[in-house]
């Protein structure tokens, strides 16, 4: 089968490409990319007004499946993730049981392989049952396809055992994605500590809870020589401490979150669990210091740690309720909306940190757009807008705070091995 794309404006990092060009596919790869392209295909998409990128790739998820199916499952975030933009996803660990073996990392693959419409890449927990005891077998599950370790949820508190997961993690050419809290400092925290916690009486989460557990993983990855990705970076002296590695060498990359960069602290005016979300929000300071790290190419991924959860969870207390929100929906939105027409990014930037980088983190053949290469692409219009209706999301969650917000930027189509596994 043919598709055909024309019109749009193309954007692929791998060759530097930004220009009006069409894009012929045949048997899910990239067959011809020229100015303009008169054959025939079965299937056409007019992508006048359109970004043209290499299809999305969001390397910190939460699927939820096995155990807690209420929340989510692999085929529902799937389908967030295609109507999101997302043609490749990577599942955290933190499931029940845990996927922290070999033949865990087969199931999720193979559940995958029936029910999800993008591709799914598990990453394998640090320890057994993530109980920070034990390490896993994790020359075994990069051999089962693991893309990366991580404990994420929490920190690995034991700097030894951590020592030699990285050293394992080298040895087996896998990267370390690091969540970056430590436990003993968080305490009972829920909100950024500062002005606001005090004000709406929550305990609070200092920087420090972050960033103590960064400068130890920079660390051990330098003594290891491993690969750190470091997830869900929240305070200014992560970027500071990013950009330190970086020019000595090391082999450390970090993603931000929508949330992180479209929020702060000063949004939270009361006492909704939709707003709590793990690191919380920060400073306007904190804020700021992310944005212009990700425009200086400091921060390397964007990425959403799409935390689905149940609904009368969501309506606890935020001393009660779970720490997480939804983002694989509204991620395009909010980069577009807060980055790109705020001048913090151009539009080949948004397909680096959202395509081309999250796939040389993880190690495979995908964000680019050359001929010969997997057909897998996404569409987005960057002017159109609407208004985010947490009512109309496809993932079984709807816990978020962006419910209302008016926004540019919506994807068109989502290809997966050259076929259209979303049209909006």
């Amino acid at each position: 089968m043919r598709l055909l794309i024309k019109n749009g404006r193309l954007l692929d990092p791998g060759t530097k490409k930004d220009g009006m060009f069409d894009l012929l596919i045949e048997d899910g790869k990239i067959l011809k990319v020229e100015a303009e392209i008169e054959e025939a295909a079965e299937e056409e998409i007019d992508a006048a007004g359109c970004f043209v990128m290499p299809g999305l790739i969001d390397i910190h998820v939460h699927l939820r499946e096995p155990g807690y199916e209420y929340k989510e499952t692999i085929r529902t975030g799937a389908l967030a993730a295609a109507k999101g933009g997302f043609t490749t996803i990577c599942p955290m660990p933190n499931t029940n049981p845990a996927t922290d073996s070999k033949e865990r990392i087969e199931w999720i693959a193979d559940r995958a392989e029936k029910e999800a419409v993008v591709n799914v890449l598990p990453v394998g927990a640090i320890t057994l049952r993530q109980d920070g005891e034990e390490l896993t077998d994790i020359e075994g599950m990069a051999g089962a396809g693991a893309v990366g370790i991580s404990e994420d949820g929490k920190s690995v508190m034991n700097a030894e055992l951590y020592r030699r997961a990285m050293e394992a993690a080298a040895k087996n050419n896998l990267v370390v994605m690091a969540h970056c809290e430590d436990k003993n400092l968080v305490g009972k925290g829920v909100v950024n500590q500062g002005e606001k916690s005090k004000e709406l009486g929550f305990p609070g989460i200092s920087n420090s809870v972050e960033d103590v557990i960064i400068a130890r993983d920079i660390l051990l990855a330098k003594e290891t020589g491993a690969r750190l990705h470091l997830c869900h970076c929240s305070t200014k002296d992560s970027v500071l401490m990013v950009k330190s590695a970086k020019e000595h060498g090391l082999f450390v990359t970090a993603e931000v979150c929508p949330h992180h960069f479209a929020m702060s602290t000063d949004d939270l005016t009361a006492d909704d669990s939709n707003y709590k979300m793990n690191p919380p929000l920060r400073s306007k300071a904190d804020v700021q210091a992310l944005k212009e790290g990700l425009r200086d190419d400091i921060m390397d991924i964007i990425a959403t740690d799409h935390a689905p959860h149940g609904g009368e969870e969501k309506k606890q207390s935020m001393l009660k309720a779970p720490f997480g929100i939804v983002g694989s929906e509204t991620a395009v939105a909010l980069t577009v909306t807060e980055l790109l027409e705020k001048g913090y990014l151009t539009p080949m930037q948004m397909a680096q940190k959202m395509s081309y980088n999250p796939a040389r983190v993880i190690g495979i053949d995908r964000g680019t757009l050359q001929e010969g290469k997997i057909a897998d692409i996404t569409v987005i219009n960057p002017n159109e807008e609407y208004v985010i209706d947490k009512n109309s999301f496809v993932s079984k969650g709807k816990n978020t705070p962006f419910h209302g917000k008016t926004v540019r930027g919506k994807v068109v189509a989502t290809i997966v091995n050259g076929i259209i596994v979303y049209r909006g």
